[in-house]
């Protein structure tokens, strides 16, 4: 039987350089011989991706917060059991661009739903996959760089108000003071290159 693989999830707020980052990590891992799975949230499989579609798009009005968080915890338990699991106890390493802790950052702690209870709705779902480490890019102007990104142009939860994007900050902070062993934030000013080694260097302790 393979040898149980690792799950890595890369958080952020809007702007942070996440995609890139996912990129840069996948291929740094794979340059040390892992075999790596990319995936994300919302979505990662097919039942989440056609979620994902209904929680990202339409007005700010389509979903109650409950509602939203629900959705979230549906299309995650969806891609655990049919991506995320499988691949782990194959070996594989799992690197997924979003995980539970975008939940309980936004839904949790900007929502207001408590990060306990949207905590609580995602243990139903997933069990004990949780990631074996979280890797949370923190960038002061990582709103103002989305905006330039995206020319002004987000999804539904993107293109909330600023004072929303940084309670979500502040959650994500929150939850890794709180798990500090698992949840680590990353600074992501500098070039791509130097944010990829920190990232490298988060991850150390878990590489063979």
């Amino acid at each position: 039987m393979s040898e149980r693989g690792r799950f890595i999830s890369l958080e952020g707020g809007e702007g942070a350089g996440k995609s890139t980052q996912v990129k840069a990590l996948a291929d740094a891992l794979r340059a040390q011989g892992l075999d790596v799975v990319v995936t994300r949230e919302p979505g990662g499989s097919e039942g989440a991706e056609k979620i994902r579609e209904m929680l990202l798009t339409g007005d700010e009005g389509r979903w109650s917060p409950q509602a939203e968080a629900l959705l979230f915890a549906a299309a995650r338990s969806d891609h655990v059991d049919k991506v995320i699991r499988p691949a782990i106890l194959s070996g594989k390493w799992v690197l997924s661009d979003r995980f539970v802790d975008s939940s309980l950052a936004y839904q949790g702690g900007a929502g207001e739903l408590g990060i306990e209870a949207v905590r609580a709705i995602n243990a139903f779902g997933i069990s004990d996959w949780f990631p074996d480490r979280t890797l949370v890019l923190a960038l002061a102007e990582g709103g103002a760089r989305a905006r330039v990104r995206d020319n002004e142009v987000s999804d539904r939860i993107g293109g909330r108000p600023e004072g929303y994007h940084q309670k979500v900050d502040l959650a994500f902070r929150l939850i890794a003071a709180e798990e500090p062993q698992r949840v680590r934030i990353i600074d992501a000013s500098g070039n791509a290159e130097e944010v990829t080694k920190r990232l490298l260097a988060a991850l150390s302790d878990l590489l063979p």
